[in-house]
């Protein structure tokens, strides 16, 4: 059966026509990959393939026209005006060369293997790899991303208990540890190996802050505020689980002001969170006084960003992402956690609130 090969070697045979009568040639075996694009078409059962191929056949029959016409200027004008002539002939070509090129990637793109990968990440991503998965399934139609959100902790015992997932995004590192064989034993202390070595990469990174109800009914404008609050027992806090990268944040906040969780627990001032999405939520409505939380999730609600923790009160918060070693997928999750690293998908986490590992 006739192949597409013909269609990438275009750019090549255009780039180098400088005659009218190779640029005749270069026409001739134009018309012909595309008969053979047409022939390979009939035998595609991919619908989305056979349209693409359809939309293929009119830029290049246009581009057939416009090197024909500059094939007839030069005819009429090779003694007065060849220079004219040789120009109009180099622009049709490189147009017909670029079409050509743009062709051949769209229907390599498009008859790559169809492929699922399965990411899980941290619930404060949800909006943003929403929209990246978006414009990545867009180039790669190939690709279905399916996201699984949660907290990183809840994730990291899924993959544990054997769930499929080829790219594990956390939003703290000790997840990220405790899955990865050549963390420190006290970390990974049960001796799991799930990362794929090679692949781990720090992606964000995210800023922890202090955040309020609309109405702030407490008057609380700090993180001073908030401990002062907590120690008399005159304000409700919402933090995430202690399993919760967010969670643990906070913790070392608490630590930071030499307040013991477990008491103000039994004080009844602490409300918590599966993940920062319900703390998120509890703030929002208005059912706690303050509540601690990634700076991207009170961006996307719209909350009162009051403080930022420094790094003395809770370190980074960075989030690390990795292949598992289980996938079936290596080199399609590769090129994904890849496309997460570019410009174009770093512009939409900035836009969210994150910012690139310094």
């Amino acid at each position: 059966m006739p192949t597409l090969a013909g269609v990438a070697s275009l750019e090549q045979i255009f780039r180098k026509q400088s005659s009218f009568r190779s640029c005749l040639y270069a026409l001739l075996e134009m018309r012909v990959t595309l008969n053979m694009i047409q022939t390979c078409k009939s035998t595609i059962e991919n619908k989305s393939l056979k349209q693409r191929i359809t939309t293929m056949k009119k830029p290049i029959s246009l581009l057939t026209a416009a090197i024909m016409a500059a094939a007839c200027l030069t005819g009429c004008s090779s003694a007065g005006n060849p220079t004219a002539a040789t120009a109009a002939i180099d622009t049709a070509a490189a147009a017909a060369a670029t079409t050509a090129s743009a062709a051949a990637t769209t229907v390599a793109a498009t008859t790559a293997e169809p492929v699922e990968l399965i990411v899980f990440a941290a619930a404060s991503m949800t909006e943003t790899l929403n929209e990246i998965g978006s414009m990545y399934t867009a180039a790669h139609p190939n690709v279905t991303l399916t996201f699984n959100f949660d907290s990183s902790g809840t994730l990291k015992t899924q993959i544990q208990e054997g769930a499929s997932c080829d790219l594990f995004i956390s939003a703290g590192q000790k997840q990220m540890n405790q899955m990865d064989k050549t963390s420190d034993a006290a970390v990974n202390t049960e001796g799991l190996d799930l990362v794929l070595q090679g692949t781990r990469v720090n992606l964000l990174e995210n800023k922890v802050v202090l955040v309020v109800p609309k109405s702030n009914p407490k008057n609380i404008k700090c993180f001073d505020d908030m401990a002062a609050g907590l120690n008399d027992g005159s304000i409700l806090m919402a933090m995430g689980n202690s399993d919760v990268p967010v969670g643990q944040y906070t913790q070392k906040i608490l630590t930071y002001y030499k307040l013991d969780e477990a008491t103000l627990a039994s004080a009844g001032v602490l409300s918590y969170g599966t993940n920062v999405k319900e703390v998120t939520t509890q703030v929002s409505q208005g059912t706690v006084d303050c509540g601690v939380v990634y700076y991207t999730d009170a961006l996307s609600a719209g909350l009162t960003n009051v403080a930022e923790a420094t790094r003395d009160m809770c370190g980074q918060a960075i989030y690390p992402a990795a292949l598992i070693n289980t996938t079936a997928h290596k080199d399609q999750a590769q090129a994904f956690l890849n496309y997460l690293k570019t410009d174009e998908a770093m512009t939409i986490f900035k836009n969210a609130g994150f910012n690139a590992v310094a």
